[in-house]
Protein backbone atom coordinates (compact mmCIF):
# COMPACT_ATOMS: atom_id res chain seq x y z
CA UNK A 1 0.00 0.00 0.00
CA UNK A 2 1.35 3.29 -0.67
CA UNK A 3 2.12 5.82 2.42
CA UNK A 4 -0.43 8.49 2.81
CA UNK A 5 0.79 12.72 3.37
CA UNK A 6 0.23 13.37 6.73
CA UNK A 7 0.67 17.14 6.21
CA UNK A 8 0.59 19.25 2.93
CA UNK A 9 0.38 17.14 0.13
CA UNK A 10 3.00 17.54 -2.23
CA UNK A 11 1.14 17.61 -5.20
CA UNK A 12 -1.58 19.78 -5.27
CA UNK A 13 -4.45 22.05 -7.24
CA UNK A 14 -1.59 23.63 -9.51
CA UNK A 15 -0.43 20.16 -10.56
CA UNK A 16 -3.75 19.09 -11.28
CA UNK A 17 -4.15 22.07 -13.43
CA UNK A 18 -0.83 21.74 -15.41
CA UNK A 19 -1.70 18.61 -16.21
CA UNK A 20 -5.12 19.43 -17.36
CA UNK A 21 -3.30 22.26 -19.73
CA UNK A 22 -0.77 19.96 -20.70
CA UNK A 23 -3.30 17.12 -21.97
CA UNK A 24 -5.52 19.49 -23.73
CA UNK A 25 -2.81 21.14 -25.60
CA UNK A 26 -1.10 18.27 -26.65
CA UNK A 27 -4.05 16.05 -27.10
CA UNK A 28 -4.12 15.87 -30.81
CA UNK A 29 -0.75 15.05 -30.98
CA UNK A 30 1.78 11.76 -31.13
CA UNK A 31 5.23 10.21 -30.24
CA UNK A 32 7.32 10.46 -33.85
CA UNK A 33 6.46 7.58 -35.80
CA UNK A 34 4.17 5.77 -33.57
CA UNK A 35 0.44 5.97 -32.14
CA UNK A 36 1.92 6.81 -28.74
CA UNK A 37 -0.18 9.97 -27.60
CA UNK A 38 2.05 12.66 -27.03
CA UNK A 39 1.12 13.19 -22.91
CA UNK A 40 3.27 9.21 -22.42
CA UNK A 41 5.86 11.03 -22.61
CA UNK A 42 4.95 14.10 -20.49
CA UNK A 43 3.73 11.73 -17.96
CA UNK A 44 7.01 9.67 -18.49
CA UNK A 45 8.99 13.02 -18.01
CA UNK A 46 7.25 14.23 -15.13
CA UNK A 47 7.30 10.84 -13.16
CA UNK A 48 11.18 10.62 -13.45
CA UNK A 49 11.61 14.76 -12.27
CA UNK A 50 9.23 13.42 -9.14
CA UNK A 51 11.88 10.26 -8.81
CA UNK A 52 14.45 12.41 -8.67
CA UNK A 53 12.94 14.33 -5.77
CA UNK A 54 11.81 16.91 -7.85
CA UNK A 55 9.33 19.42 -6.55
CA UNK A 56 5.73 20.58 -7.28
CA UNK A 57 7.28 23.57 -9.41
CA UNK A 58 9.51 20.98 -11.17
CA UNK A 59 6.69 18.89 -12.21
CA UNK A 60 4.67 21.35 -13.25
CA UNK A 61 7.61 22.47 -15.33
CA UNK A 62 8.03 18.53 -16.87
CA UNK A 63 4.36 18.52 -17.87
CA UNK A 64 4.81 21.69 -19.79
CA UNK A 65 8.06 21.48 -20.71
CA UNK A 66 6.99 21.23 -24.62
CA UNK A 67 3.65 23.52 -24.52
CA UNK A 68 5.49 26.76 -25.73
CA UNK A 69 7.81 24.79 -28.66
CA UNK A 70 5.08 22.70 -29.49
CA UNK A 71 3.06 25.55 -30.96
CA UNK A 72 2.00 27.28 -27.86
CA UNK A 73 4.43 29.95 -28.20
CA UNK A 74 5.08 33.15 -26.29
CA UNK A 75 1.64 33.30 -25.26
CA UNK A 76 1.90 29.83 -23.60
CA UNK A 77 5.07 30.52 -21.99
CA UNK A 78 2.84 33.72 -20.37
CA UNK A 79 0.22 31.84 -19.66
CA UNK A 80 1.96 29.23 -17.85
CA UNK A 81 4.07 32.49 -15.80
CA UNK A 82 0.68 34.05 -14.72
CA UNK A 83 -0.95 30.56 -13.49
CA UNK A 84 1.85 28.73 -11.78
CA UNK A 85 4.28 31.17 -11.20
CA UNK A 86 7.92 32.70 -12.40
CA UNK A 87 9.79 29.57 -11.81
CA UNK A 88 7.52 27.14 -13.82
CA UNK A 89 8.05 29.46 -16.97
CA UNK A 90 11.88 29.88 -16.17
CA UNK A 91 12.30 26.26 -16.38
CA UNK A 92 9.63 25.43 -19.40
CA UNK A 93 11.71 28.15 -21.30
CA UNK A 94 14.91 26.38 -20.36
CA UNK A 95 13.77 23.30 -21.97
CA UNK A 96 12.47 24.72 -24.73
CA UNK A 97 14.24 23.94 -28.10
CA UNK A 98 12.71 26.94 -30.18
CA UNK A 99 9.48 29.06 -30.76
CA UNK A 100 10.27 30.43 -34.09
CA UNK A 101 8.59 29.31 -36.85
CA UNK A 102 9.97 28.26 -38.87
CA UNK A 103 12.60 26.44 -36.41
CA UNK A 104 16.18 27.29 -36.99
CA UNK A 105 18.17 24.27 -39.06
CA UNK A 106 18.33 20.97 -37.00
CA UNK A 107 22.24 20.78 -35.71
CA UNK A 108 21.90 24.84 -34.82
CA UNK A 109 19.30 24.06 -32.39
CA UNK A 110 20.74 21.39 -31.31
CA UNK A 111 23.84 22.68 -30.40
CA UNK A 112 22.35 25.64 -28.90
CA UNK A 113 20.63 23.36 -26.81
CA UNK A 114 23.79 21.60 -25.78
CA UNK A 115 25.70 24.94 -25.02
CA UNK A 116 22.60 26.04 -22.76
CA UNK A 117 23.06 22.54 -20.43
CA UNK A 118 26.48 24.45 -18.92
CA UNK A 119 23.97 27.18 -17.31
CA UNK A 120 21.13 25.86 -16.32
CA UNK A 121 19.95 25.92 -12.45
CA UNK A 122 19.86 22.37 -10.66
CA UNK A 123 16.03 22.69 -11.36
CA UNK A 124 15.94 22.97 -15.20
CA UNK A 125 18.92 20.51 -15.26
CA UNK A 126 16.40 17.64 -13.36
CA UNK A 127 13.62 18.24 -16.19
CA UNK A 128 16.34 18.22 -18.92
CA UNK A 129 17.76 15.39 -17.75
CA UNK A 130 14.37 13.41 -17.25
CA UNK A 131 13.17 14.55 -20.93
CA UNK A 132 16.34 13.13 -22.44
CA UNK A 133 16.09 10.11 -20.71
CA UNK A 134 12.67 9.31 -21.35
CA UNK A 135 13.16 9.91 -25.36
CA UNK A 136 16.98 8.02 -25.15
CA UNK A 137 14.62 4.96 -23.53
CA UNK A 138 12.09 4.92 -26.43
CA UNK A 139 15.08 5.37 -29.04
CA UNK A 140 16.32 2.13 -27.91
CA UNK A 141 13.26 0.20 -27.47
CA UNK A 142 12.29 1.34 -30.99
CA UNK A 143 15.53 0.70 -32.29
CA UNK A 144 15.38 -2.82 -31.07
CA UNK A 145 11.81 -3.52 -32.80
CA UNK A 146 12.43 -1.34 -35.87
CA UNK A 147 16.58 -0.99 -36.59
CA UNK A 148 17.74 1.22 -38.84
CA UNK A 149 14.32 2.14 -40.29
CA UNK A 150 14.16 4.08 -37.34
CA UNK A 151 16.09 6.31 -38.25
CA UNK A 152 13.28 7.81 -40.83
CA UNK A 153 11.17 9.15 -38.32
CA UNK A 154 13.41 12.21 -37.23
CA UNK A 155 13.96 15.37 -39.58
CA UNK A 156 17.34 14.62 -40.16
CA UNK A 157 16.96 10.63 -41.28
CA UNK A 158 20.48 10.01 -39.86
CA UNK A 159 21.66 7.83 -37.15
CA UNK A 160 24.61 9.01 -37.36
CA UNK A 161 23.41 12.56 -36.17
CA UNK A 162 20.74 11.53 -33.56
CA UNK A 163 23.63 9.22 -31.70
CA UNK A 164 26.20 12.14 -31.52
CA UNK A 165 23.11 14.39 -29.85
CA UNK A 166 22.62 11.58 -27.47
CA UNK A 167 26.29 11.40 -27.08
CA UNK A 168 26.74 14.92 -26.31
CA UNK A 169 24.23 15.29 -23.88
CA UNK A 170 25.50 12.99 -21.56
CA UNK A 171 28.78 14.96 -21.78
CA UNK A 172 26.89 17.56 -21.11
CA UNK A 173 25.25 16.37 -18.20
CA UNK A 174 27.90 14.64 -16.49
CA UNK A 175 30.07 17.76 -16.57
CA UNK A 176 27.48 18.83 -14.03
CA UNK A 177 26.70 15.84 -12.14
CA UNK A 178 27.74 17.57 -8.74
CA UNK A 179 24.84 20.21 -9.04
CA UNK A 180 22.39 17.29 -9.27
CA UNK A 181 20.37 15.85 -6.61
CA UNK A 182 21.92 12.39 -5.34
CA UNK A 183 18.26 11.06 -6.27
CA UNK A 184 19.26 11.98 -10.15
CA UNK A 185 22.50 10.24 -10.36
CA UNK A 186 20.92 7.31 -11.14
CA UNK A 187 19.05 8.55 -13.90
CA UNK A 188 22.18 10.15 -15.64
CA UNK A 189 24.25 6.85 -15.62
CA UNK A 190 21.07 5.21 -17.32
CA UNK A 191 21.19 7.84 -19.68
CA UNK A 192 25.11 6.69 -20.23
CA UNK A 193 24.18 3.23 -20.53
CA UNK A 194 21.05 3.58 -22.61
CA UNK A 195 23.12 5.96 -24.79
CA UNK A 196 25.70 3.12 -24.88
CA UNK A 197 23.55 0.33 -25.82
CA UNK A 198 22.16 2.77 -29.12
CA UNK A 199 25.63 3.53 -30.36
CA UNK A 200 26.80 -0.69 -29.69
CA UNK A 201 23.19 -1.99 -31.62
CA UNK A 202 24.39 0.76 -34.03
CA UNK A 203 27.75 -0.39 -34.68
CA UNK A 204 26.98 -4.01 -35.16
CA UNK A 205 24.10 -3.22 -38.07
CA UNK A 206 26.61 -1.59 -40.03
CA UNK A 207 28.43 -3.73 -42.68
CA UNK A 208 31.57 -5.07 -42.14
CA UNK A 209 34.41 -3.20 -43.48
CA UNK A 210 36.47 -5.13 -46.15
CA UNK A 211 39.64 -5.96 -45.50
CA UNK A 212 42.55 -4.64 -46.66
CA UNK A 213 45.00 -6.96 -49.03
Amino acid sequence: MPETYTDRPLLGDNFDRALILAADHHRRQLRKGTQIPYVAHLLGVTSLVLEMGGSETEAIGALLHDAVEDGGGPPMLERIRTEFGEDAARIVAANSDSDAEPKPPWYRRKRAYLDAIAHKQPDELRVSLADKLHNARAILLDYRTHGEGLWDRFKTGEGDSIRWYYRSLYEAFSARREDLSALALPALDELGRTVAEIDRLADRARPASPRQP
